[in-house]
């Protein structure tokens, strides 16, 4: 309120700078020369009457000379006021036009509501709050209940069974794999977080990066969506294994999103949003929140077109026959290795046409994909990474 109200004062005293010469008019006072000359000459004639010093008639004569130059300069003062109206028209005008730009302006180019903190002080807040943060055990008591799932009783009960025998049974890895997963299937994220956790502590160095990625989405959804110090901690140990990973990346993005520095988030997703797959969720989640944190940041983002299928082309795929599905997914793979080879593209993008091709069964086509791309992709050690385990998939290689 108190900021609205400086905003006002200082947009109308602004106005009065502006408009102020306009509605100025000239003073009709003593100080004007003329007038007060001929004000004095009447005031001379009264004395010299008194004084005896010029007769009546002649003194009549003097006053009614002096009044009509007194008239006449009065007259002459006055005749300026004649455009005083429309002066006081295109004042008020301006004063609007002021006013409607000062706020219009900040309106488009400021932040209502958002402290006025010089640069270094929101660094350090942001600092602060990062290094503040809860724990993850108090944003998972705080973070909101799922719906209940409506569940089968036997299914219910099947999975009370596991919760009581996978304790007793500690080097169970089948075990602990079958309670993470349905733990999770039933929303108990916090509780499928402790199983998968468990899984990594059995796999030991056979722990892989997608099972970190699955504790590390169950984390956060189990708080809330917040990410945590020790979810913190699981990302730069995956980033530390592979600095591209797509997960991490994300949540590492949405950490920074979360503590007021949209900059460093609007860095990070940007990479993942123009090379990534954007059915994949890490992806698309970046895709959903990109462009606040640019415009948060000061920077100005359109989000890239989307390549390749979209989730609607999927969900219709999914509904038709065997034959339309097939045909379909052989004109986005047509159509992807068009673009590739006239425009260019990503190593995701090479991979996934690898990979579809694969899944196709054309391992001619799959292997000469892979060739191409080895030849575009020599030079990078990370878009050789990811063609390689598309091969792989593909069973170009072994």
């Amino acid at each position: 309120m108190i900021f609205w109200l400086v905003c006002a004062v200082l947009t109308l005293g602004v106005a009065t700078i502006v408009v102020g010469p306009l509605l100025r008019q000239t003073r009709l006072s003593e100080d004007n020369p003329d007038i007060a000359i001929y004000r004095a000459q009447l005031d001379e004639i009264d004395r010299d009457v008194a004084r005896d010093l010029l007769a009546a008639d002649e003194a009549e004569r003097a006053r009614t000379e002096v009044a009509r130059r007194l008239l006449a300069a009065n007259k002459a003062a006055v005749a300026p006021t004649g455009k005083a109206r429309p002066a006081r028209a295109l004042s008020l005008i301006l004063a609007v036009i002021v006013a409607g730009l000062s706020f219009g302006i900040y309106l488009q180019l400021g932040v209502p509501g958002y402290g006025d903190l010089p640069l270094q002080a929101r660094l350090e807040a942001s600092a602060e709050m990062r290094a503040n943060r809860p724990a993850q055990a108090a944003l998972e008591a705080a973070a909101p209940a799922p719906p209940p799932l409506d569940a089968p009783e036997d299914y219910l009960t099947a999975i009370e069974q596991l919760r009581v025998i996978a304790p007793t049974r500690p080097d169970d890895l089948q075990a602990w794999e079958l309670l993470a997963f349905h733990e999770a299937e039933l929303r108990n994220y916090a509780d499928a977080a402790v199983a998968q956790r468990k899984v990594i502590e059995l796999k030991g160095a056979d722990a892989t990066l997608d099972d970190s990625r699955r504790l590390l989405d169950l984390m956060v959804v189990a708080a809330g969506g917040f990410v945590s110090p020790e979810a913190e901690v699981l990302i730069r140990d995956m980033l530390g294994r592979d600095e591209g990973n797509i997960a991490a990346r994300y949540y590492l993005g949405a950490l920074y999103n979360q503590t007021d520095r949209p900059d460093f988030a609007y860095r990070i997703w940007r990479e993942i949003v123009e090379n990534g797959d954007a059915r994949q969720f890490h992806v698309a989640s970046a895709r959903a929140q990109i462009e606040d944190a640019a415009f948060r940041a000061g920077v100005e983002y359109a989000l890239p077109e989307e390549r390749g299928p979209s989730f609607e082309d999927m969900d219709a795929a999914s509904e038709m026959s065997p034959e339309d599905r097939a045909a379909m997914i052989g004109g986005m793979v047509a159509g992807l290795a068009n673009r590739l080879a006239t425009e260019g593209g990503p190593a995701e993008d090479w991979a996934r046409l690898i990979r579809a091709y694969g899944v196709l069964g054309d391992q001619d086509a799959a292997r000469t994909v892979w060739n191409e791309a080895q030849q575009v992709f020599v030079s990078s050690m990370r878009g050789m990474e990811i063609l390689t385990n598309a091969a792989r998939d593909a069973g170009v290689l072994e």
